[in-house]
């Protein structure tokens, strides 16, 4: 294998495929990138079997081959190299990988390529097409509110439900819940599990991919495929039963809030300066006839924050992680929010003045009265 390329679409590459290499596994050609040349593109792969991902770019002065390096020691020396043309090459010593670049030449073990494990796509003709930067937006505004707990299985995972020519995401973990809907205009219907920090990678891969604005969703039973102009990620998809979510939701309120999303999320910032983690990030919430009073105390001191909002039902004191409200709030994009709730101690929705493109839960802290 020869080829000659430029630092930059190499690093691009590498830092791309470096997503799905596991530190952890025990399978050490898993900790390695498969490099494959073929017809002027080199392919770089990456798997730590539950998401592989391929990338490629166009290379000069190739012969074709293949051959497995180190993925952290790949992306350390091409990191540190100067913005240029680089030089591969296989063939000058057995079990090696020479990398020349102006006056930087290296020398690295490299492995069997037939060692490496296949990467399969998916072998079906089941897929939609959806705007790149919609997708982008359906992952940030859900994936937090998944589980990082692996004991919670399905939790871990967000759900995709693509019904009608929409997409809906929903993710909870117990405490929190969002529910994220966009038009596709596809008349596709079709029901999955991804789990969170795939879609957290996909996220990563597709803020800095450069290519077309469209992306391709491929499936199977028990994966997914994602495909860019120039990568692909397949992703292992979580089994079991989700959580009939739409039960969980409250169907009637007594206090309801319109606010100014930034004035709101700016109190509670600062709000939250005083709230600690072994009290669950606790905020006091007071709503009266026109005004929030958020406040937080510790040890240290205390704070109280004045918000004007449009209230309409009772009036209420509630506790909340501040947290959970800070991760909702920084996510929307909406000039106003609307919060509503039934009681001190009842799940608080977070919803758009208008329209339905998102849903939030979100679980208050029970307090006490003093």
């Amino acid at each position: 294998m020869k080829f000659t390329c430029s630092q930059a679409a190499l690093l691009r590459a590498v830092n791309t495929c470096i997503k799905a290499v596991s530190v952890r596994t025990t399978i050490p050609i898993l900790k390695g990138i498969l490099i494959k040349v073929e017809d002027g593109r080199a392919t770089l792969t990456s798997s730590d079997l539950n998401m592989s991902i391929e990338t490629s770019f166009d290379v000069q002065n190739y012969v074709n081959g293949s051959s497995v390096v180190s993925a952290k020691l790949l992306g350390d020396i091409v990191r540190k190299l100067p913005n240029s043309l680089i030089n591969i090459d296989t063939e000058k010593e057995y079990g090696k990988l020479s990398i020349n670049c102006l006056g930087s030449d290296f020398s690295i073990v490299s492995l069997p390529a037939d060692e490496f494990p296949l990467v399969g796509g998916v072998n079906s003709k089941d897929f939609f097409e959806l705007d790149k930067a919609d997708f982008k937006d359906i992952i940030n505004k859900s994936v937090f509110s998944a589980s990082i707990d692996e004991k919670k299985g399905i939790l871990t995972g967000c759900l995709f439900n693509i019904k009608g020519g929409t997409m809906e995401a929903v993710a909870l973990d117990g405490f929190r819940m969002a529910i994220v809907r966009k038009e596709i205009g596809s008349d596709k219907e079709k029901r999955f599990i991804i789990p969170a920090n795939i879609l957290s990678e996909i996220y990563k891969i597709l803020n800095e991919d450069e290519g077309s604005d469209q992306i391709s969703v491929l499936f199977e039973e028990k994966k997914a495929e994602f495909l860019t102009e120039d990568t692909r990620v397949i992703a292992r998809l979580l089994e079991g039963e989700f959580i009939k979510y739409n039960d969980i939701l409250p169907s009637s309120w007594n206090t309801r809030i319109t606010v100014n999303r930034e004035d709101m999320l700016s109190s509670i910032e600062r709000a939250s300066l005083f709230a600690k983690e072994g009290k669950n990030n606790l905020i006091k919430i007071k709503v009266g006839k026109d005004t929030l009073d958020i406040e937080s105390r510790s040890e240290e001191g205390n704070v109280n924050e004045k918000v004007g909002a449009d209230v309409e039902g009772e009036e209420l004191l509630i506790g909340f992680n501040s947290k959970y409200l800070i991760d909702v709030l920084k996510v929307i994009s909406d000039e106003e929010v609307v919060f509503e709730m039934g009681s001190s101690v009842s799940s608080c929705l977070i919803k758009p003045v208008e329209g339905n493109d998102y849903t939030y839960l979100v679980l208050p802290v029970r307090i006490s009265v003093s």
